[in-house]
This record gives C-alpha cells, sequence and structure tokens, in this order.
C-alpha cells in the first residue's frame, strides 16, 4: 500500500549505459533523504555508494546488470538505516531518455509501457535497455508501489512541425521514424517553468514569454520557449546534433562521415565513437572539465582557447537564431554544471551584445550562488538568469502527481 501522506518520499532511478543513479526525495519541498549512484554496470567489478545526511556507506564488487545494480541499492540504503519501506513511498519515478512521438505526459509504467521503452531502444540503445533493467530491477524491490516513466523527450513532442521534422525523404523519414526528438528535456521544461514562476511572483505577465535555456553540461542543449511550450531545440534525432560538447562534435556536415570512411577506411562503429565520445572539447584540447579548461586559457593554452572559442561561437549561433525563432528574446537563462558555474563561457558569449539588448553584469556573473538569481543589468532589455537545474526533483513531482491520479 502506498502512502499518499505529506512525508511520503519519491525515490528517481536514473539508469545510464553504465550507471545507475538514484536519490529518495519529498516531492512536495526538494528535501533529499538520501543520494547515490552505482558505477560500472555490466563489468566485472563495479562500484557504489549513497550519502544520507552524515551517513555514508559503499560497496565494491560485481554488477552485471541494472536489475543486479538496484539489489545493491537496497542494501545501501540497509546500510544507512533507511529501508525502502513500500508504505512510505509514494511512487518510483523513472528517467527515461527517449520517449518518441508517443509519450509527452509522464506515464504509469505497464507491461506495454516497458515494452515501448524497450521498442524505443531502437532510437536510444544506450539507454533505454537500460531504463528497462532498471525498471524490472526496482519493480522486484517494491511490486506494490506505481512505477512512473519520465521521459526526457516529452517536452519536445509539443514542437512546431517545421522544427520537428528534417528535409529528409519523406517515405524513409516515416518508416524509420526519423525526426527530432532533443533531449533534456525535463531539465528544460523545470528551468523554463521556474523562471515563469519567479517572474509571475513578482507581478510580470508571463503568458507568452520569449525564452531561450542554456542547458551547459557535459552534454549540452539549447531549447527556445514560448510560454509553456518549447518551439526548437537543438538535439535531434540523438543527443549528437547541436552544440558543442565535452566530448561530442555537435553540429557537423553528414559527408564527414562517408569522408572518414572512404579516405581514412575507418568502419561505422569507430566513427561513432570519434563523434560521440572523442570528439568536442576533449577531442579539441583533451580536457572535457571546464574548470581545467578555464585554467588552461588563463595559462594562454592555445588549442583550449580554440576549443572555448569554437565552443562560444557555436552558442552565439543559436542563441541568434533562437531568438529569431521566437520573434524576440525576454529571458536568456543558463543551467546545469557548466551554464551554473563557469563565469568565463557567460562572459565570452554575452559580452559585446549590448546593442541586442543584453547587458552583462561582471559582478554578479562572477559571484557564486547555489540560488536562481538574476546576471544582467537594471539596463538590459533581455534579463539573464541562472536558474539551477533540478531534475530529480522535477521527476519526483512528475510521478508523484501521475500517482494521485491513479489513488
Amino acid at each position: 500500500m502506498t502512502d499518499t501522506s505529506s512525508d511520503a518520499r519519491v525515490l528517481v532511478i536514473n539508469s545510464g549505459s553504465s550507471s545507475l543513479k538514484f536519490q529518495l526525495l519529498a516531492p512536495s519541498d526538494g528535501t533529499v533523504d538520501a543520494a547515490g549512484i552505482v558505477e560500472r554496470v555490466g563489468q566485472d567489478q563495479g562500484t557504489a555508494s549513497i550519502t544520507a545526511g552524515e551517513r555514508e556507506s559503499d560497496v565494491t564488487g560485481p554488477v552485471p546488470d541494472h536489475v543486479e545494480a538496484m539489489r545493491i541499492v537496497q542494501q545501501l540504503f540497509e546500510d544507512v538505516d533507511l529501508a525502502l519501506s513500500e508504505d512510505r513511498i509514494r511512487a518510483v519515478g523513472h528517467r527515461v531518455v527517449q520517449g518518441g512521438a508517443r509519450y509527452a505526459e509522464p506515464v504509469l509504467i505497464d507491461d506495454q509501457v516497458r515494452w515501448d521503452i524497450h521498442d524505443l531502444g531502437k532510437l536510444a540503445p544506450l539507454h533505454n535497455y537500460a531504463a528497462v533493467e532498471g525498471i524490472d530491477g526496482a519493480k522486484q524491490l517494491l511490486p506494490n508501489v506505481p512505477h512512473i516513466a519520465v521521459f526526457d523527450t516529452a517536452f519536445f513532442t509539443s514542437l512546431p512541425e517545421a522544427a520537428a521534422n528534417y528535409a529528409l525523404n519523406r517515405e524513409i523519414a516515416t518508416e524509420y521514424k526519423v525526426r527530432r526528438y532533443g533531449a533534456h528535456g525535463t531539465s528544460h521544461q523545470y528551468v523554463s517553468a521556474t523562471v515563469s514562476e519567479l517572474l509571475a511572483a513578482q507581478g510580470r505577465d508571463v503568458e507568452g514569454l520569449r525564452q531561450i535555456v542554456l542547458h551547459l553540461g557535459n552534454g549540452a542543449s539549447a531549447s527556445a520557449v514560448r510560454g509553456d511550450r518549447a518551439v526548437e531545440t537543438s538535439m535531434g534525432l540523438t543527443p549528437l546534433e547541436g552544440l558543442v560538447m565535452g566530448t561530442r562534435t555537435g553540429d557537423i556536415d553528414p559527408t564527414i562521415y562517408f569522408h572518414l570512411h572512404r579516405r581514412a577506411g575507418i568502419g561505422p562503429a569507430e566513427i561513432d565513437d570519434i563523434l560521440n565520445k572523442r570528439s568536442g572539447m576533449m577531442g579539441m584540447c583533451g580536457m572535457s572539465d571546464f574548470r581545467d579548461i578555464t585554467a588552461a586559457v588563463e595559462a594562454g593554452d592555445e588549442a583550449a582557447t580554440l576549443a572555448t572559442d569554437i565552443y562560444v561561437h557555436r552558442l552565439r549561433k543559436y542563441l541568434g537564431s533562437y531568438t529569431f525563432v521566437l520573434g524576440g528574446l525576454d529571458v536568456l537563462t543558463f543551467t546545469a554544471g557548466i551554464g551554473e558555474n563557469v563565469p568565463m563561457v557567460r562572459e565570452r558569449l554575452l559580452t559585446g551584445l549590448e546593442e541586442l539588448g543584453i547587458e552583462l553584469d561582471p559582478a554578479a556573473n562572477a559571484a557564486r550562488s547555489a540560488e536562481p538569481r538574476v546576471i544582467s543589468t537594471p539596463d538590459s532589455r533581455v534579463l539573464v538568469m541562472i536558474v539551477p537545474t533540478n531534475e530529480e526533483l522535477s521527476i519526483a513531482q512528475q510521478a508523484a502527481a501521475v500517482a494521485r491520479e491513479g489513488a
């Protein structure tokens, strides 16, 4: 029996290709009871850890799959005296990367939904198959609690057809489901909604608010949002398209694939590895952590400087094009690890845009804070903000809402 009282919790599960992150939290206020990760799933020797206030625990051992990873999660909770109790957990929220065009909302996971998630693994093989294993493992541990799938692509199912479709042969695109699905949708939805709520609380009319959200982490994406609906996003059929990322190329001439195959004799699997894991900032300067990159740029490292220039140039292209898509810009928001914590990127992106209505406050940009904040000057026509993302809280709130509807 599931508890629906105010102190009930949601267990959020994020099953990655070789990891399983988890968090137990209150959907009402975001209070986190415990959080942790199981790493090196699928390898002979994995590691797992949990933090619950002052209590911590970690284990090492084989983690053959995500089902076993969930058993390890149960052990970790017991280690810190927080047994996974069905009478206290309202729901289990599962992050699912790819929901295709089928799922625009979070949904209770039944046999059909599980099958669909697995079937959509054709579009996200590194993530959806792992999500199914995580779902199976969590259902074995908590069989009487509602399990909810929250899709990373859901926010972008509302994209206008002109934005969602490629100029590809129509029959081929339809048969093989080739279209723009996007990614990081849970983050973009959470951040854009948070901005609207903050401005509405100040008495501002947010109907039709024109926002650009830059989710800049090791994976990076941009979105254009009008009101509460996304109208454009940078990631496409897969997360490879769009901005320069930690190890991904982002936008690239598709003919480069054939060039590498024909001229260099590189096979498809290795090309895929090069584009997704050996390019981006890592491929250009040997670093993907912007703390290291910032230090290298300040020290005059030419490779790091050029890589950063390329990174910022791509951001400017998207900022400009999305402003035109929206017909103007009211708010520009940075989020995720780089967006929230690397002043250099924000400064390089926005310096010199005063005639376009963007005036950055250098002192505010350099300040550190874990709270949402404005980093533009009072005279800036475009409001520039930093809003820390909280995908776990968003997943927990969406899962709790579905659980209440089904109670």
